[in-house]
């Protein structure tokens, strides 16, 4: 006597096949006969596959089964009698379920108590099952053999179900991905594109920090599920505990963790920052979901890098925006103060210019006469001479105004000593003091090291001697004096001149702005020698001040040098 025959007698209190409280594979039995469901249950009260049970549920007629399984598509197995409320009842259910419910992933086992009535081949042909059992020969071993294969092949489909669905979240999602144009929106794609891969209604947030503070910190970027909403959090900190040592751990390993049914992953952009996403899924994670996670995850640090990469363009831009900007700005004022420049060349070396000219003429006059009158051609070639050396300054200024206001003008710091240059200011512009009787004399210590531009820094320092001399009266004083402040070089050149207006004091190192006081020895004035040590000592980070030199008037002009830059 084999097993298959013997008959076990179980209390009527039992409830074999009632499943246990773990994952379970969901069996359909669609018969007619209420002895069939009641066997089945009987044989496969202790079944168990990968840990899991059965539950089993029963439908008395085709359209119940039809009902039933549209209502559990993740029915794994269906045994289904052929005849049942018609001779073709099971057939027909067969084409439902495959056509209508489009479940293709289901396993079909038909059981038939009249093999006549169904022939095997015809039906294995024909309709779309995976087995054609006779219930005669459908032992409990052998039900226990049919269903395991077809079990085993259901998960084998529905793990390649889900990879493909996987895969299609993951290239749909690929073009999104490195489409953003900022974090909150690669992150929210991201959260959602994860949701889609598990299957499931999700909850996750995203977390952006430096990488080198705490997360405590952090700020929240993207949301979804029960993280979104007037009650989210705006950090870290508003997360559980169990969450925030997920997302502690992703982030020190720089990659994903997972807990439970939560998981957490951690990217690094090129610039140092962090990005973290915890997402609870509400159920546990198969291998299938795991590997669909690792496989989309493994791009998104590129796509990090990516909208990095779009940020620095986009600020590049802006940049390049503005520079363009600055310069075509810089280029409108080059042009006005062209146009400037002309105004006042024209205006300014006309009366010099009319000079030479006119005593040129009176001078070819005098040559024609015998005796020559050397006196009178005398006094004409000293009006040429100085008309033109005061055509010769204004150009010089203009000159040096135009290098001055270069765009790519830069300083070039040597080592000098400040003693020597002030002496040699002084020695330069003796002569002109000496024609109005003026006193120039300079005060420093023996050496004063510092570090400037030489040929730059000579020339602010003899503007201001120059200017002196020009606006103090004949028999006047001119001191110059240097010496050390602290960390400071302070230049002063003091005059005894008429001082210096408030309204002077307003548009003093302007340019093109003459003084209210008149030179005293008839010299012309461009208004741009003031502007160009201003500019010089500004280049050298200095400072330039103007104040009253002493009781009796006088003016004097104060520079101020850092010994270091």
């Amino acid at each position: 006597m084999s097993d298959d025959d013997l008959v076990i007698l179980v209390d009527d209190d039992a409830e074999p096949g009632v499943p246990d409280d773990g994952e379970r594979w969901k069996i359909v039995v669609v018969d007619d006969d209420p002895a069939v469901h009641d066997g089945t249950r009987f044989a496969l009260h202790d079944y168990r596959l990968q840990d899991k049970g059965l539950e089993i549920l029963s439908a008395f007629s085709a359209e119940e089964g039809r009902s039933l399984i549209a209502a559990h598509p993740d029915t794994a197995v269906v045994l289904l009698d052929v005849v049942m409320e018609t001779n073709s009842a099971g057939l027909d259910l067969v084409g439902r379920i495959r056509g209508e419910l489009a479940n293709e992933t289901i396993r079909i086992i038909l059981r038939t108590g009249q093999p006549g009535q169904a022939p095997e081949r015809r039906v294995i042909v024909d309709y779309d099952i995976n087995d054609y059992k006779a219930k005669t020969e459908l032992t409990a071993d052998k039900l226990f053999t049919t269903l395991t294969a077809a079990l085993r092949s259901y998960d084998q489909l529905r793990r390649m179900d889900e990879t493909r669905r996987g895969l299609e979240v993951i290239i749909e999602a690929a073009s999104t991905l490195f489409d953003s144009r900022s974090i909150e929106q690669l992150s929210r794609i991201v959260l959602e594109k994860l949701a889609a891969l598990v299957g499931g209604a999700c909850s996750g947030i995203s977390v952006l920090g430096s990488g080198e503070t705490g997360w405590e910190d952090m700020s929240v970027v993207a949301a979804c599920g029960a993280y979104h909403g007037d009650h989210a959090p705006t950090s870290a900190a508003g997360l559980s505990d169990d969450a925030r040592t997920l997302i502690d751990a992703a982030v020190a390993r720089k990659g994903i963790e997972y807990s439970g049914t939560s998981l957490a992953v951690c990217f690094r952009f090129r610039s140092g920052r962090d990005v973290a996403f915890v997402l609870e899924t509400g159920r546990p994670m198969s291998p299938t979901d795991r590997a669909l996670i690792e496989v989309f995850c493994s791009r998104l640090a590129v796509a990090f890098d990516n909208l990095v990469l779009y940020e620095e363009l986009h600020e590049s831009n802006i940049r390049l925006e503005e520079r363009v900007a600055q310069r075509t700005d810089e280029l409108d004022r080059a042009n006005a103060f062209k146009t400037e420049v002309l105004g006042i060349v024209a205006h300014d070396l006309k009366n010099p210019l009319s000079v030479i000219l006119g005593r040129a003429d009176m001078l070819g006059q005098q040559v024609t006469r015998d005796p020559l009158p050397i006196d009178n051609i005398r006094k004409q070639v000293d009006q040429i001479t100085q008309s033109a050396r005061r055509m010769t300054a204004m150009i010089d200024a203009l000159i040096k105004e135009a290098m001055d206001d270069a765009l790519d003008i830069a300083i070039r710091r040597y080592p000098l000593d400040l003693a020597r240059l002030l002496r040699s200011v002084t020695e330069s512009n003796a002569p002109l003091a000496e024609r109005k009787s003026q006193v120039i004399s300079v005060e420093t210590p023996a050496t004063v090291p510092i570090s400037a531009d030489y040929d730059r820094l000579r020339e602010a320092v003899d503007n201001l001697v120059s200017n002196a001399i020009k606006y103090t009266p004949k028999g006047g004083r001119i001191r110059i004096s240097a010496n050390l402040e602290g960390e400071t070089a302070v230049i002063s050149v003091s005059d005894t001149g008429p001082g210096l207006s408030e309204d002077d004091r307003s548009r003093l190192f302007k340019r093109f702005q003459r003084l209210s006081a008149q030179p005293t020895g008839g010299e012309s004035s461009t208004g741009l020698g003031l502007s160009i040590v201003k500019r010089i000592v500004d280049l050298h980070g200095g400072s330039i001040s103007a104040e009253k030199a002493s009781a009796e008037g006088g003016t004097t002009f104060r520079i101020e040098l850092p010994l270091s830059v």
